[in-house]
């Protein structure tokens, strides 16, 4: 008698439940435009290229999630922009990681934006221990669930 298969239960993550959010392409492209102080619909579609009606879909769903707020700047006729809250701003190192990764595995070293730290020096994104400060290497890390 054959067996019944093992039922199937996806890991609990909190990388999944942050994917849920802003998890595709358009929704972080919004963040991105936003974090690049582009805050008006028309100039996240020109600089996105994204479809203008998927993209008021995500910034819906980001600001109910609390990522972006929606500010109204013109009454007659009413037009909004948008501005990232606390949460969204939160997202720029995970933001700088990608465009490093994207810098380093995708466009063999070329980038068409380039971040100068106050300090006068390129800013180059990269992840740390805050214990130690040493910056993460292969290896370095292991697997400690809850």
């Amino acid at each position: 008698m054959p067996t019944a298969p093992a039922e199937t239960t996806p890991r609990d993550c909190t990388i999944a439940d942050a994917l849920d959010v802003v998890g595709d392409r358009w929704s972080l492209l919004v963040v991105r435009e936003l974090f690049y102080a582009q805050r008006r619909f028309t100039e996240i579609v020109r600089n996105t290229g994204g479809p203008r009606d998927i993209l008021a879909t995500r910034l819906r769903k980001l600001v109910e999630h609390g990522v972006i707020s929606r500010v109204q700047y013109s009454e007659r006729p009413p037009r909004y922009e948008y501005r990232l809250t606390d949460r969204g701003r939160a997202l720029s190192p995970v933001l700088l990681t990608l465009k490093r990764w994207g810098h380093e595995h995708v466009r063999n070293g070329t980038d068409p934006v380039r971040f100068d730290h106050t300090c006068g020096h390129e800013f180059v994104a990269e992840v740390h221990c805050t214990a130690c400060g040493d910056a993460l290497g292969l290896g370095q890390l292991t697997l400690e669930p809850h």
